[in-house]
């Protein structure tokens, strides 16, 4: 799911972007991933993010480890040569190991969007997206919720979240949790951001949620999975209900590591939702499809809507296989959101607009229900608004938040 900006292509039959590490995907959470990098990989220098409670680990504390154990998790970021990579895959072969993975490379899915006729938009008051997903009639606001982004960082001077509750962590090598690129910020905006802003519209859907901003993307708007996944690790670590991604690699596969994440995080409590992508262009008859790590059974799949609930044009199709479907969709063209400052605000299209609004209708339904991990994903869908486009699209339709 690299963005057009990004890439250049959007060819299924590309190479993927790798860091030349490798995600190691254990069979069971609970076993000691430790030793067993130690013995069937000949690594010496093993690091555990549990050694470090729910703060991450800094790039000093990890500096020469072989290899980042996340527990939690029951997987592992390692630097491996040949020798040990197939060690450690004679190892998954054997059973103790399910998939030995490429480290690859992510991207923010933002779109350049032309214009459209609108039957939702925006107006002095409120974005096009809050009415369209019923937040501006909501009577919840996510209070209690831990919403966790993971994106580009945060604009830490924004004055719209002046005394707001959130907690900032960078998972970059040698850049801090600022954001330096404007797409964290934005939609941290759209998922948890205020409405009564000093200036233009309300924007935010969960806005008294707490946020969590994890930089996994440098301000270039790329990052790694290791990043990714010391995010999800540390948002679950921090008690997150809902984890929201507006990142994505274009490869059809499904990635082994988020298989085995996104199931492990629903079944202790945590939602993760990620941009289905961006490389779809429905104008010249090309549908895309969903990349990772949207494509893993266990994330929800984000597609988006324009303002007359039809398909963005750029918004990925499902593809054909287990986990690659769409599994809802949510307002992502021409999306009004915070930005960095000066400018303080920002109008811009993407699958990456649309994952947030779907995020924070999460925040509302776990502060509505109570309901967490499974049972939220399953609300989500029942109450989703039905539409007049292909399930291929939309999945189970646009998210809708709870009402009284």
């Amino acid at each position: 799911m690299i963005d057009s900006e990004s890439s250049g292509s959007r060819s299924r039959g590309q190479e993927p972007e790798t860091t030349g590490r490798f995600i190691v995907v254990f069979a069971d959470a609970e076993q000691d991933a430790s030793g067993l990098l130690r013995s069937a990989g000949g690594m010496a220098n093993v690091a555990d993010s549990r050694d470090f409670g729910t703060r991450a680990a800094t790039s000093a504390e990890t500096e020469g480890a072989d290899a980042t154990v996340f527990s939690r998790l029951g997987v592992a970021v390692v630097s491996a040569d040949p020798q040990q990579a197939r060690s450690l895959r004679t190892s998954s072969d054997e059973g103790a190991i399910i998939s030995v993975s490429p480290e690859l490379i992510h991207h923010v899915l933002t779109e350049n969007a032309g214009g459209a006729s609108a039957s939702f938009q925006d107006t002095p008051q409120l974005t096009w997206g809050l009415q369209a997903v019923g937040a501006d009639t909501s009577p919840y606001s996510g209070e209690g919720i831990r919403v966790a982004v993971l994106d580009t960082g945060f604009e830490s001077d924004h004055p719209d979240f002046t005394g707001r509750q959130i907690t900032v962590e960078s998972f970059i090598p040698g850049e801090t949790a600022q954001d330096g690129h404007g797409h964290g910020t934005h939609c941290i905006g759209t998922s948890c951001g205020p409405r009564s802003p000093s200036d233009g519209p309300a924007y935010g859907v969960a806005y008294e949620a707490e946020i969590y901003a994890g930089k996994v993307l440098g301000d270039s708007g790329s990052g790694s999975d290791g990043g990714i996944i010391a995010g999800i690790d540390w948002a679950m670590a921090n008690d997150c209900t809902v984890i929201s991604m507006s990142l994505g690699a274009d490869i059809a596969q499904v990635h082994p590591p988020y298989t085995a994440v996104g199931r492990r995080a629903l079944d202790q409590g945590h939602l993760i939702l990620a941009a289905a992508g961006n490389n779809a262009d429905r104008r010249q008859g090309d549908f895309g499809f969903v990349g990772a790590p949207a494509n893993s059974p266990f994330i929800m799949a984000v597609g988006a809507l324009d303002q007359q609930l039809e398909m963005a044009f750029f918004s990925a199709r499902t593809l054909p296989v287990r986990g690659g479907q769409v599994d809802v969709a949510g307002p992502g063209f021409q999306v009004y959101s915070s930005w960095l400052m000066p400018d303080r605000y920002n109008t811009i299209s993407g699958t990456s607009m649309a994952t947030p609004h779907a995020a924070g209708i999460a925040a509302l339904w776990a502060q509505a229900s109570g309901f967490r991990g499974r049972e939220l994903w399953s609300l989500m869908v029942q109450e989703s608004q039905r539409l007049l486009q292909a399930s291929v699209d939309v999945g189970s339709g646009q998210v809708m938040a709870p009402q009284e």
